[in-house]
């Protein structure tokens, strides 16, 4: 079985970070591990609280996984602060860390700001530089390429300077801002859109950190770059289709939309199963 590593916060409600993460790589087919950068109070409303790791803990969680479990794959989420970021840029470095996906997170959901101004530019760079694929959403993407992104060519000139700054693939995410759910993929000078069907679905709580993963999951199973964005795509679809509807905001999709099988019947699906068999 492949391996995938999350370098990212806790969610305590369930629908984004580390929870999403393993979550999403589970569905998509490979075994999940964690490191975590910080909890975070929270639900579907908005975060009250965070409470970092230290960057020394946060290495030995890292050095655990990699000298036991090397993962095939790295998503990085949220990291708050600019030590943090240092001590995650340099095990990746030590380790020779590949297929390592950057989820620029500045800004929740819910518009609460995750990150401080100093990491920032610490996450430019010590992070960034070492990404095999970013993926930013609109905002990031201003932030990221210091430009304003109104239009879909806003979208291939940011996504333009942002690969050719950091040498890396770039996923810009469109999403309901600029268009209906289409992404752009940028990399190796040339671009190519991944068209989506918008879904009138208000619950999108993790929807980044849910994109990053299974685009990792992919690229740990041996996809090559665009394949692996186009089967993220599908399954955030499927995800966000299956319209669960949780919490009292912005709620999480359903990660497990497509698994099937004996161990996810309720009991009144089991019941129902006995009933028909006898």
């Amino acid at each position: 079985m492949k391996t995938a590593l999350t370098i990212a916060g806790s969610d305590s409600s369930g629908g984004a970070g580390i929870q999403a993460d393993i979550k999403t790589m589970t569905a998509n087919g490979v075994f999940a591990m964690s490191a975590i950068t910080a909890l975070t109070a929270q639900n579907t409303t908005g975060v009250t609280a965070i409470m970092e790791a230290t960057p020394t803990f946060l290495e030995q969680q890292i050095d655990c996984i990699f000298t036991d479990i090397r993962p095939d794959a790295v998503k990085i989420g949220m990291v708050s602060s600019a030590q943090l970021i240092v001590a995650i840029a340099e095990k990746l470095a030590q380790y020779q860390a590949e297929n390592i996906v950057v989820d620029p997170v500045m800004v929740a959901t819910s518009g609460a700001k995750l990150i401080s101004d100093d990491a920032i530019d610490t996450l430019k760079e010590r992070l960034l530089p070492m990404a095999d694929i970013l993926t930013p959403n609109v905002p990031e993407a201003e932030v990221l390429a210091g430009m304003p992104v109104k239009t879909e060519k806003d979208m291939i000139r940011a996504a333009e300077k942002i690969s050719d700054t950091y040498h890396c693939a770039v996923l810009l995410k469109g999403g309901h801002q600029l268009n209906d759910a289409n992404d752009l993929l940028y990399r190796n000078g040339g671009y190519r859109w991944f068209y989506g069907k918008r879904i009138d679905n208000p619950n999108t709580h993790g929807t980044g950190c849910t994109l990053s993963s299974a685009i990792a999951s992919n690229l740990a199973k041996g996809f090559d770059m665009d394949t692996s964005v186009e089967r993220a795509k599908a399954y955030i679809s499927g995800a966000l289709a299956a319209m669960l509807d949780l919490g009292k905001g912005s709620g999480p999709m359903n990660h497990a939309f497509a698994i099937t099988g004996e161990f996810v019947k309720s009991a009144d699906q089991d019941a129902g199963q006995t009933a028909e068999t006898r």
